[in-house]
């Protein structure tokens, strides 16, 4: 039987008896038997929101999780509208994250896109040896997450995937890095 698609007649336990206990007792099965009720709720909640099943399904978990301390803070008068504005404002919370990552640019971040992207023959192949040569003279740190970025097409989580550097440190030495070829290009080309 699928655990997000039961459902428990509301008959069957007093939500007020279940979390008073709970707030008593502190036992994670009365609050489990308490939310159980809900769990379809939540899940077609989540659905709704975050339109991803394995997102919704991690969500409803995150949720529980979020119950074990929110039910003792707060002063619950009705358990069922209570939980499904816990789970909304939860769903809301995780679009809002979400969707301030997908806005950032690489313009906002880099000092400019366009500095290290030749175009297919807008530099002469002694440029090319140039900039080869500048690369090798970069700290590995930044040569590799110059390399990755912008030869192997790499995002920055990818780089920091496969480097084990963090976001930070990656995106430092990208910036670092280009900096660096910048300088050393218009050395070598006076």
């Amino acid at each position: 039987m699928n655990f997000f698609n039961r459902t428990i007649k509301p008959d069957e336990a007093d939500d007020d008896a279940l979390l008073n206990s709970y707030r008593k007792s502190g036992d994670l099965a009365v609050l489990g038997r308490l939310f159980e009720k809900y769990v379809s709720l939540v899940y077609g909640v989540c659905l709704k929101y975050l339109k991803d099943e394995d997102q919704a399904k991690d969500a409803v978990m995150s949720i529980f999780e979020e119950l074990v301390n929110k039910t003792k803070q707060h002063e619950i008068k009705q358990f069922r509208g209570w939980l499904y504005v816990l789970a909304r404002n939860y769903c809301l919370m995780q679009l809002r994250t979400g969707k301030k990552m997908e806005v950032v640019t690489l313009d906002d971040v880099m000092e400019s896109a366009l500095d290290l992207h030749p175009e297919s023959n807008k530099y002469s192949e002694e440029y090319l040896k140039v900039l080869e040569r500048c690369m090798d003279k970069l700290p590995s740190t930044q040569k590799q997450s110059v390399n990755l970025f912008y030869l192997q097409e790499k995002c920055y989580k990818e780089i920091a995937d496969t480097t084990g550097y963090t976001l930070n440190d990656v995106k430092s030495y990208i910036q670092n890095g280009k900096r660096n070829l910048k300088i050393c290009l218009e050395k070598n080309s006076e």
